[in-house]
C-alpha cells in the first residue's frame, strides 16, 4: 500500500541512495552496445563554492537533459568536477590561517603553503557537488575530476608548452587589472563596477613657452580627472584633431605641474570635443584608454605605483628619466613618495591648488572597478605578464559558429559571441598566486626563458643554450647534467601561476584523458551540449572554443545552450546588499528537489529571466501531491501497472481519448526537450498530469470503477496503471526522486520492476484516436465554460443550473444525450435541454461551434451582478489607461530601474487580460 502522504525530506535521501549503490549513473549505464554518444561537461563550481540560485537553474537543465536522453538508450556521460579557483581558495586558507594564529603563506613558504591548501581541499573544498547530488544531479560521480588533479596538470603543461612553441604565448609588458589588496593581476570577471559619488577635478596645464596665469586662458589647457594622483605619470594631452579651439596647439608641448615634464599635445579621435573642456590627460600606464591612445602616438608610459598602490618616485627610473632634479620636483617627491594613494590624491589635489593649477571641483558619480575578492578598487597596473594570442585562436572559432557547426540557443547570444571574438585581445592568463598552476618557465643566469613541460627538460634545454653561445663548456654542461647539486640554481622557476579559466579551457578534453587518446576520448567528445549562463559565454565558452578547435580540431560541443538569469519574483537581481538571495538548499529543505527543479524548468523559457517565488514552487510541490493521490486513487481501485497495453484494441472512448492525449503529450515533450524548450516541456507534462489526467479522467472514470462491466474495468484498470507508468517516464528528468519512488512502490504485485525507472526507455507512443478525442474534449470544454460562467456570475457553488443547447446540430444532440449524465454530475446541471432561441436573462456560451445558454433568473441578481461587473470594469480600465500612460513616459522608462520597469509592463498585461475578461462576463449578461 502506497503511503497516504508525499514526504519528500523522506523519499529523496533514499532514493539518492539507491541510485548511490546502483551506481545508475555511470558512463553508458543503461545504454545498448554501440548506442550513440551523448556527453555534457558539468561547468565546474569552485571548489570553495556552495549551491546558489544559478548552479540549481544550470544543473537542472543539464539533469533534464541528461536523464531524457539516458532512457532514449544513448551512451551517456554527464561529466562533473571542480575548478581550483585560484584567488577564492587562497583566499579562503589565508583567512583561516589568519583566524588560527598561525605563520602567513609568505612566513610558512611556497611548498608548505600549497600543500596546505591540498589539506584543505581534502577536508572542506567540494562541498557543492554533495549538494548537487541533493538536487538530483545524475553525473558520473565515479569520474569526478579536478583541474589541479595530476591528469589535467599534465594536459595544461602541454597546452602551454605547445602554444608557446607555436609563438602562440608570450610575455609582454601590458595594462592589466591589478588588485592591490591581493597583489596579483585579475580577470574582467573577477572585476565589479561599484557606482561611487566622487569628484572631478580640474586642472590647468601650462603650454610650453607661454607665462602661466590662472586668468588667462591663452596660457594653458584644462584637463579633469577623477584619479588626481594618476596625473603624475601622464605624458601626453588629447585633443580632437577637428576641435578648431586646440587644432593650432597640436604638437606643441604642456609643461606637466608639480612634476615639470614637458608632453606632447596630440591630436585622437579619442578625445571628444563635447565633454568638459575637450581635451583629455594620457596616463598610458594607468588607464586601458590611454594606454591605446599612447600607442598611437608613441607617448612613453611611465608607471607610478607599487604593487600595494602606494606611489613611488624616487627611486623610480622610468618618473625620473628626463626630468631636470628642480626644488619644485624635490618637494613633490618629498611629499608623495610612499604615500598610498587616496593619501596622495588628497596631497596632489592640495598642491596643485596652492600653485594655481586646480581650475574647479565638481562633485561627480560615476562607476569603479574593484576587485570582487579583495573589495577595494582594482588599478589598471603595467606589468610584465603572459599572453595568449587569443586573436589567432579565436579565428577558427569564429569560423565554427559562422559555418553552424556550433550554434547557440537563443541564436541570439551568437552576436554577443562575435562581438567578442571578433575583437577580442591578447588574453592575460599568468596571476601572482600560488595556488594554481605554476607556469612551466625557468628563467637562466641571464634571464633567457626555457619552457618545457618538466625541470629536467628546461635544464636540458638551457645546458644546450649556453653550451652553443658559449657560456659553458661541453664538459660543464655534463657534470651539471649528471649531478643535480652543481646546477643548483641554475634555473630559477617562474613564480606565477595560470589564470583559472586557462585550465578550464581545456575541461571538455582534458577530462577525458587528453593528451592520451582514451576510449572514453574517441567516445564523448566532441561533447554534445553546454549548458551555461550568458555572462560566461566571454571567459569560458570562448576559450574552450579556441581551444577545443586548435588542439582537437573539432568543435568541444554542437550546441551551446545560453540560460537567463534567477531573479526574485519582483524581477530584481539576486544580491547580499538587496537581501533578496534565495538559497535553494532552504527551498529543497521545505518543498524538496523536485518541486524546486519543476519550478526552475516550467519557468525556463528562452531568452528570459526567471523570477522565482516559493509560492510557485509550494505550487509545483501540490503537482506533485497531487500526482502521489492520483497513484493511491488508481491503487485503491485495482489498476494494473506494468501490463502491456494494446491502444487499438480499446473498447471504451474514454480510454482512447487518453491514449491520444498521452501520444499527443510524448510528442510535445519530446520535441520540446529535443529543442531545449524546457519550460514548453514541463508545460504539456503539467496540463496532461494535473488537468486531463486527474482532473478528468479520473473523474470521468468513477463511473467505470463503480459501476461498469466486467470488461470496462478490467480495460480501465490496464489503461490507467499504464499510463501512470508512461507519466513517470516522462516527468522522471523534471522530477526524479518522486517518479524513481512511485515507479518502484507500484511494481506490479508479487514481482519487481525490471530497472530502475532512470534506465527505462523513454514512452513512444504513435496512436491517435480523432473521433475520441474530439469527442471527449469537447464535454470536457463544455464543463469547463459552464464552470467558467458560473464562477463569473457568482452562481452559488450549491445551486444547480439548467443548460440550454440553441438549435444544435446533430452530432450535438447526440453527444449531449450520451453524456447527459457526466454533465449533470460534473458541471452541477438540473437538467440539459434543446430550444430554439436563448431565454432572458441567460449566460451565452460558445464551444466548438454550438451555442448554449444559462438562464440565471432567479439564481442571481442580475442587476446587482450587472452593477458589479460595470464597477470591476472600470477600475481594471482606469489600471490600464494609468499604468499606459507611465510606460509612455520616455523618461521613467529610461531612469526606472529594470525591474520596476518590467513589474509595470506586467501588470498593465495583467489588468487588460482582467478588463477582457470583465468584458467577456458582461456581454454574456447583455
Amino acid at each position: 500500500m502506497i503511503e497516504k502522504t508525499y514526504d519528500a525530506a523522506d523519499i529523496e535521501p533514499r532514493i539518492a541512495e539507491r541510485w548511490e549503490s546502483a551506481n545508475a549513473f555511470r558512463s553508458g549505464a543503461g545504454a545498448a552496445p554501440g548506442a550513440e554518444a551523448f556527453s555534457i561537461v558539468i561547468p565546474p563550481p569552485n571548489v570553495t563554492g556552495s549551491l546558489h540560485m544559478g548552479h540549481a537553474l544550470n544543473d537542472t537543465l543539464q539533469d533534464v537533459l541528461v536523464r531524457f536522453e539516458r532512457m532514449r538508450g544513448k551512451n551517456v556521460l554527464w561529466q562533473p568536477g571542480l575548478d581550483h579557483a585560484g584567488i577564492a581558495t587562497q583566499m579562503v586558507v589565508e583567512r583561516q590561517l589568519a583566524q588560527r594564529g598561525e605563520p602567513s603563506r609568505r612566513d610558512m613558504g611556497r611548498e608548505a603553503f600549497v600543500e596546505r591548501v591540498w589539506q584543505w581541499k581534502g577536508e572542506s573544498g567540494g562541498t557543492i557537488l554533495k549538494q548537487l547530488r541533493r538536487l538530483g544531479a545524475s553525473c558520473d560521480w565515479s569520474r569526478e575530476r579536478f583541474t589541479m588533479d595530476e591528469g589535467l596538470s599534465r594536459a595544461v603543461r602541454e597546452v602551454f608548452v605547445s602554444l608557446y612553441k607555436d609563438g602562440l604565448i608570450y610575455k609582454d609588458k601590458r595594462l592589466v587589472n591589478w588588485d592591490p589588496k591581493l597583489l596579483t593581476a585579475i580577470s574582467d570577471l573577477e572585476v565589479e563596477q561599484k557606482e561611487v559619488k566622487g569628484h572631478l577635478w580640474h586642472f590647468r596645464y601650462p603650454i610650453e613657452g607661454r607665462v602661466f596665469n590662472p586668468e588667462d586662458s591663452s596660457t594653458f589647457i584644462v584637463v579633469a580627472t577623477t584619479r588626481p594622483e594618476t596625473m603624475l605619470g601622464d605624458t601626453g594631452v588629447a585633443v580632437n584633431p577637428s576641435d578648431e579651439r586646440y587644432q593650432a596647439l597640436i604638437g606643441e608641448k604642456v609643461i606637466l605641474p608639480l612634476v615639470g615634464r614637458r608632453i606632447p599635445i596630440v591630436g585622437d579621435d579619442y578625445a571628444d570635443p563635447e565633454a568638459g573642456s575637450g581635451a583629455v590627460k594620457i596616463t598610458p600606464a594607468h588607464d586601458f584608454n590611454d594606454f591605446e591612445v599612447g600607442k598611437r602616438n608613441d607617448l612613453g608610459r611611465i608607471n607610478i605605483l607599487t604593487i600595494e598602490a602606494a606611489v613611488t618616485l624616487a627611486g623610480n627610473p622610468d618618473f625620473l628619466e628626463g626630468l631636470e632634479r628642480t626644488d619644485a620636483l624635490q618637494r613633490t617627491i618629498e611629499a608623495l613618495d610612499g604615500q598610498d594613494r587616496f593619501l596622495a590624491r588628497q596631497r596632489v589635489v592640495e598642491m596643485m591648488e596652492e600653485g594655481g593649477y586646480l581650475a574647479k571641483i565638481e562633485d561627480h558619480v560615476h562607476m569603479v572597478p574593484h576587485g570582487d575578492r579583495g573589495g577595494v578598487p582594482i588599478e589598471p597596473f603595467l606589468t610584465d605578464q603572459w599572453y595568449v594570442d587569443a586573436a589567432t585562436l579565436a579565428k577558427p572559432a569564429i569560423e565554427s559558429v559562422r559555418a553552424d557547426r556550433t550554434r547557440f540557443v537563443p541564436k541570439n547570444w551568437e552576436k554577443t559571441y562575435f562581438d567578442w571574438m571578433e575583437n577580442i585581445q591578447p588574453w592575460c592568463i599568468s596571476r601572482q598566486l600560488w595556488w594554481g598552476h605554476q607556469i612551466p618557465a625557468w628563467y637562466g643566469p641571464d634571464g633567457e626563458v626555457f619552457v618545457e613541460k618538466t625541470e629536467e627538460e628546461a635544464v636540458a634545454a638551457a645546458l644546450a643554450h649556453y653550451v652553443v653561445n658559449g657560456t659553458i663548456t661541453d664538459e660543464e654542461a655534463r657534470v651539471m647534467a649528471e649531478d643535480p647539486a652543481e646546477r643548483e640554481g641554475f634555473l630559477k622557476r617562474d613564480e606565477d601561476v595560470l589564470d583559472t579559466w586557462f585550465s578550464s579551457a581545456l575541461w571538455p578534453f582534458s577530462t577525458l584523458g587528453w593528451p592520451d587518446q582514451t576510449p572514453e576520448l574517441a567516445t564523448y567528445y566532441p561533447t554534445s551540449v553546454l549548458v551555461t549562463g550568458f555572462d560566461i559565454i566571454f571567459f569560458w565558452v570562448a576559450r574552450m572554443m579556441m581551444m577545443g578547435t586548435h588542439f582537437m580540431k573539432t568543435e568541444p560541443f554542437h550546441t551551446v545552450y545560453v540560460h537567463a538569469l534567477v531573479r526574485d519574483k519582483h524581477g530584481a537581481k539576486m544580491s547580499k546588499s538587496k537581501g533578496n538571495v534565495i538559497d535553494p538548499l532552504d527551498l529543497i529543505d521545505e518543498f524538496g528537489a523536485d518541486a524546486l527543479r519543476f519550478t526552475l524548468a516550467i519557468m525556463a523559457a528562452q531568452g528570459r529571466d526567471v523570477k522565482l517565488d516559493p509560492q510557485r514552487i509550494a505550487g509545483y510541490r501540490n503537482f506533485g501531491t497531487k500526482l502521489w493521490n492520483a497513484t493511491r486513487f488508481a491503487e485503491m481501485n485495482g489498476v494494473v501497472h506494468g501490463a502491456a497495453v494494446d491502444p487499438e484494441k480499446l473498447t471504451l472512448p474514454l480510454n482512447r481519448w487518453l491514449m491520444t492525449e498521452l501520444g499527443r503529450t510524448t510528442a510535445a515533450v519530446t520535441t520540446a526537450l529535443e529543442t531545449y524548450r524546457f519550460n514548453e516541456a514541463a508545460g504539456a507534462l503539467y496540463r496532461f498530469v494535473w488537468n486531463l489526467f486527474c482532473d478528468w479522467y479520473l473523474e470521468l472514470s468513477k463511473p467505470v470503477f463503480l459501476e461498469g462491466d466486467e470488461a470496462a474495468q478490467t480495460e480501465t484498470r490496464a489503461v490507467t496503471g499504464h499510463v501512470l507508468d508512461r507519466i513517470y517516464a516522462l516527468l522522471h528528468p523534471f522530477m526524479p526522486f518522486l517518479t524513481e519512488e512511485l515507479w518502484t512502490v507500484t511494481a506490479p504485485t508479487g514481482a519487481s520492476r525490471d530497472a530502475l525507472l532512470c534506465h527505462t526507455r523513454w514512452p513512444e507512443l504513435t496512436f491517435a484516436d480523432s473521433q475520441a478525442a474530439d469527442d471527449i474534449n469537447w464535454l470536457i470544454d463544455l464543463v469547463s465554460e459552464i464552470r467558467s460562467v458560473r464562477a463569473e456570475m457568482n452562481v452559488p457553488a450549491s445551486a444547480e443550473a439548467a443548460l440550454v443547447a440553441i438549435r444544435p446540430e446533430p452530432l450535438v444532440v447526440e453527444r449531449l444525450e450520451r453524456h447527459d449524465a457526466a454533465l449533470k454530475r460534473l458541471a452541477r446541471l438540473s437538467s440539459v435541454s434543446i430550444v430554439e432561441g436563448a431565454p432572458l436573462q441567460s449566460a451565452q456560451i460558445i464551444v466548438g461551434g454550438a451555442t448554449f445558454a444559462l438562464p440565471l433568473e432567479g439564481m442571481i441578481d442580475i442587476a446587482a451582478e450587472r452593477a458589479r461587473l460595470d464597477k470591476a470594469l472600470k477600475k481594471a480600465n482606469d489600471e490600464v489607461g494609468r499604468i499606459e500612460k507611465k510606460l509612455g513616459n520616455e523618461k521613467f522608462v529610461a531612469n526606472a530601474k529594470e525591474e520596476v520597469v518590467e513589474q509595470e509592463r506586467e501588470k498593465l498585461e495583467s489588468y487588460r487580460a482582467e478588463a477582457a475578461k470583465l468584458e467577456v462576463a458582461r456581454q454574456r449578461l447583455a
